[in-house]
């Protein structure tokens, strides 16, 4: 049986076909696989490009020339109203609160959470007994005191012991406002931590307070026998 072949120039136009064809794909393989400073090539282009401002550039059509808009006068944050005066700022009638605001009660949930907070944002520089000897405050202290003098111009004030007698008078609602905006050369710590586990904060200092400064009245009746035969 006799096959007969097509003709030369059909199989040399098929081979051209063939190497033509192959060609887009190791040319999209080659531009995926090859880092160019160059914008990428879109097909699609899916929100890659929008008709907008970034944030604290420049726009003509405004006066100033900002993109970025001031807030309309009157303008309050959802949850930022700070109508609750209490919750807000630890007030009650213009005085500092000694109560946990409406809705948040005293638990060792609470508690929990407010050793939690406090080992994170406070320790550094007030220690885990409260006693202003955390890491940070310690080594701050040392930059101050070494025979060289302190080092790149280092300038501390030592942690305050939340175990002075003074501190220890602080009301609940003031050791609140004093994490949220600090004091004296301490920073606020609003931004770093919500409401609530502030409140937390305040809650467990004072438990640490009345840790390192309780009496045998503070015990519960039905535990003091134990606790004397303890310390005996």
């Amino acid at each position: 049986m006799i096959v007969s072949l097509p003709p030369r120039w059909m199989l040399f136009t098929g081979a051209l076909a063939a190497l033509a064809l192959a060609v887009p794909p190791f040319v999209i393989a080659r531009v995926r696989a090859t880092p160019d400073p160059n914008r990428a090539v879109h097909i699609f282009f899916d929100m890659d490009f929008q008709p907008k401002f970034r944030p604290q550039s420049v726009n003509p059509l405004f006066a100033d020339g900002r993109a970025q808009r001031p807030s309309v006068l009157g303008t309050v944050a959802r949850g930022e109203a700070g109508l609750d005066v209490h919750l807000s700022d630890g007030v009650v009638n213009g005085k500092w609160a000694d109560t946990l605001p409406a809705g948040m009660t005293m638990s060792r949930e609470l508690l929990d959470r407010g050793q939690q907070r406090y080992n994170i944002y406070c320790s550094a520089c007030h220690g885990y007994g409260g006693y202003g000897d955390g890491t940070v405050n310690k080594r701050a202290m040392e930059l101050m005191t070494n025979s060289a003098g302190p080092a790149n111009g280092t300038s501390w004030v030592q942690a305050k012991s939340l175990h002075d007698p003074l501190v220890r008078e602080h009301p609940l609602g003031m050791l609140f406002n004093i994490a949220s905006n600090g004091i004296r050369t301490m920073a606020g710590y609003s931004a770093q931590i919500d409401t609530a586990d502030r409140w937390a904060i305040a809650a467990y200092v004072q438990a640490l307070q009345l840790s390192q400064n309780a009496s045998i009245q503070d015990v519960p009746p039905e535990i003091r026998d134990n606790l004397k035969k303890e310390v005996k």
